[in-house]
């Protein structure tokens, strides 16, 4: 699998996800700076990390959204690349217009970090299909602005095109839906707030991560 990580000012989590990339496929993933105006050639999967881009200040990920390598990015997934946003990401794809809605401030406005549960409520994706539906899972998270905002009729969209992927056991920060991660119309690109990079290995607590890796493998061959 070829991939790469795009790494934004402020990101703390883009080593992270390499490390993940590297340890599950095999390969280490391009990494690229978000001012470059250019992508690797025949990329299969394009990670934006979690971490804080710009500081967290504006609407997290707003400013990221408008760096350079995002419009490759976003032309990419209009190709069909597979495109994985995670916290910080999953801010920067909805803001580049690849998925619907925001995130917002959580719910009680405190910062969250700690385990949750969630529910995969789709195997049937690429991300997805080493897991089984309605599996539960453990990710941990680590955010100040996670509670997912959609209008009401975007929700139905969603929840009637099974685009939830994966929902909030007890939600922690207020989404609706108590939806965590969605996908969207093409099943190429997916954003969540849990980081399953962070549980790829017994000595970090756990492997409930690593399947989405290999998911996403399994769907190139």
């Amino acid at each position: 699998m070829k991939s790469a990580v795009i790494v934004f000012p402020g990101s703390n989590c883009d080593r992270d996800m390499a490390a993940a990339l590297h340890k599950i496929s095999g390969n280490a993933p391009a990494m690229v700076w978000h001012g470059d105006s250019t992508l690797p050639e025949g990329l299969d999967l394009i990670a934006l990390p979690g971490g804080f881009s710009y500081g967290d200040y504006l609407r997290s990920g707003a400013m990221a959204a408008q760096s350079p390598i995002m419009r490759e990015v976003v032309k990419a997934a209009e190709r069909g690349v597979k495109v994985l946003g995670v916290c910080n990401g999953f801010q920067i794809v909805t803001e580049a217009g690849l998925l619907p809605g925001a995130l917002m401030r959580n719910a009680g406005l405190k910062f969250i970090c700690r385990d949750v549960a969630l529910k995969v409520e789709s195997a049937d994706t690429a991300y997805t299909s080493h897991y089984q539906p309605g599996q539960e899972v453990v990710f941990p998270v680590a955010h100040h602005d996670g509670n997912y905002f959609a209008d009401d009729e975007t929700l139905a969209r969603l929840e009637g095109e099974g685009r939830v992927v994966f929902r909030y056991v007890e939600n922690p920060n207020g989404s609706r839906n108590d939806i965590a991660g969605i996908i969207n119309e093409k099943g190429n690109v997916i954003g969540m707030m849990p980081h399953p990079e962070r549980l790829i290995e017994p000595e970090q607590g756990g492997t409930d991560g690593r399947a989405l890796f290999e998911s996403v493998i399994a769907s190139l061959k």
